[in-house]
């Protein structure tokens, strides 16, 4: 039995499997099966009000679980499909509760990665997958990362090596009369409107204790577990436990710190494993330098003011 054929196993049996995606790696569980989304919910940590996002291997999949699929939804997928786009529509009744945390309406998603969209293909149905890690620490972009927080509580891990994007998907809501972002990611609102015409976009945090519309909405996630801390300009650092900059081209003099790109998609990329490495080394605490508040950086500085607090 091959890893793909052995993975539609696992799930068929209400089991979780984590694998890669071009985003981050997810933890997936058969999306029908409310048992086995709670199995998700229980190996995170994850609380009940946060929904998952459900992935599929084609459009034609993903148009059995939602209720309806408009013309918007079509032209969408034809451009962003696979990838980096979450598509939020009314779900289907098969779709298990507990993915949506309730929810009348679900995220739909066709990820971007060989093996995933061989897993999903090889299943023929929905597998609802947040990231494989702990809820609200940093998302695994890596094999090694699920192992580490994750362990025996996955049934088997695909190693499809490192993610290209690394950072999850936009969320976009189409059960509004205005498309809305619910969620920035690795398509652009500009890439969207292209598409779409105008759309909104959510800004703030939701109540962990009340239902999100979307993954990434509650106040604290993708956080390292060392005290990190935003910087809004260069300059300032406190000289007391200052341990760690991971910053736009800025330098401190201390013995550890990592320089992040200068460009928004490759900062993305390295962002995670960066604060992993943090993490790892133990420091006492971690300043970041915010990027610029400018349109191509908006899921770069959503990811790092939900990770750290101000100084």
């Amino acid at each position: 039995m091959d890893l793909i054929e052995q993975a539609t196993t696992i799930l068929r049996r209400g089991g979780l499997v984590a694998f890669p995606t071009e985003t981050v790696y997810g933890l997936g569980a058969d999306a029908t099966n409310n048992d086995a989304v709670a199995r998700i919910f229980k190996a995170k940590g994850r609380p009940p009000t946060n929904p998952l996002i459900v992935h599929v291997a084609t459009v034609a999949v993903a148009r059995r679980y939602a209720t309806t699929w408009p013309a918007i939804a079509e032209q969408l997928a034809s451009r962003f499909w696979p990838g980096p786009l979450t598509l939020v529509l009314p779900k289907a009744k098969s779709i298990a509760p507990a993915a949506t945390a309730g929810r009348d309406s679900v995220g739909l998603r066709m990820p971007n990665h060989p093996l995933a969209l061989a897993m999903l293909a090889g299943f023929d149905g929905p597998v609802a997958a947040p990231s494989a890690n702990r809820s609200n620490h940093i998302s695994p972009t890596q094999a090694s990362h699920v192992r580490q927080e994750l362990g025996d509580d996955v049934d088997l891990i695909l190693d499809g090596g490192p993610c290209d994007i690394g950072i999850e998907s936009t969320v976009l809501d189409l059960t509004q009369t205005r498309p809305r972002i619910l969620r920035p990611g690795g398509v652009s609102r500009a890439q969207i409107e292209s598409i779409a015409g105008p759309v909104e976009m959510f800004e703030g945090t939701t109540n962990a204790a009340v239902a999100a519309a979307s993954p990434g909405q509650h106040e604290r996630h993708y956080s390292p577990r060392t005290p990190a801390y935003r910087l809004s300009a260069p300059g300032g650092i406190p000289a007391s436990g200052a341990t760690l900059v991971i910053g736009l081209r800025y330098y401190v003099q201390r013995p550890i710190r990592i320089e992040m790109p200068n460009d928004p998609i490759e900062y993305a990329k390295h962002l995670y494993t960066a604060l992993r490495e943090m993490d790892d080394w133990q420091v006492e605490r971690i300043y970041v330098q915010m990027p610029p508040a400018d349109p191509a950086w908006t899921a770069v500085r959503d990811r790092l003011m939900r990770a750290t607090r101000a100084t």
